[in-house]
């Protein structure tokens, strides 16, 4: 019997060095990821058995970049945002959001929380965005949240505590070659099974990903048992 696959995380990484392999500005390849990820949540939207599409587009520790690229970062997110809500009719996509979104623009939360409220009946794929997203932030907020309700520390109540509903991820993909977490998903990511790919995010392609999936699809997946 396959592994059911319900929730797909992918850390987008390579935009920089594809463009730079290229000759292209490191924004270029920031711009042929828009691309791949509109690719890729089509596909999502269209499988099966996917609920979840988690991606990793902005990270706690990303404000370290040049404040140029960060600009132009969030000038693509809100294109991003406000661009698709025509694919998330289509297709009956609902977005969401995991991490701190305090230090974003007013301009681009304005947009986030909009479409969310477009999208909130949509019930055929969630796409999330981590922005300003870290795992160990997203921990330490949802004990914060357990404190000043009053309850308990526990394993559940964390984790109902935390940014996201969606429960544990299935498959984490990081494509570019690079073969780390960082900083994405820690909780959720207790049992996952991980793929890497050397395959730069722009370059990433629906036939890629479905090979990961069939590889996912024949693991034997224990969960820490025998």
């Amino acid at each position: 019997m396959s592994n059911p696959l319900r929730h797909l995380a992918i850390i987008m990484d390579g935009n920089g060095r594809w463009a730079k392999e290229r000759g292209l500005r490191r924004i270029k390849g920031h711009e042929a990821g828009v691309e791949t990820i509109r690719r890729i949540t089509r596909y999502c939207a269209e499988h099966p058995e996917i609920e979840t599409l988690t991606l990793y587009a902005f990270s706690t520790e990303n404000w370290k970049r040049p404040k140029m690229e960060v600009d132009y970062l969030m000038y693509l997110l809100e294109r991003l945002v406000h661009t698709e809500r025509k694919l998330y009719a289509e297709k009956g996509v609902r977005f969401e959001t995991i991490g701190d979104l305090s230090p974003l623009s007013k301009k681009l939360r304005n947009t986030i929380e909009e479409t969310k409220r477009i999208t909130r009946s949509h019930d055929r794929l969630s796409q999330v965005l981590a922005l300003n997203y870290g795992g160990r932030d997203e921990i330490v907020r949802s004990v914060r949240r357990v404190l000043e309700a009053g309850e308990e520390i526990n394993e559940a109540n964390i984790t109902r505590r935390l940014d996201t509903p969606f429960g544990d991820v299935d498959l984490m993909i990081r494509t570019s070659g690079e073969q780390r977490l960082s900083n994405f998903l820690l909780w959720q990511l207790s049992y996952a099974e991980l793929a890497f790919t050397p395959t730069y995010w722009p370059d990433f392609s629906v036939e890629e990903l479905e090979s990961l999936i069939e590889q996912y699809k024949q693991r034997q997946r224990k969960f820490g048992g025998i």
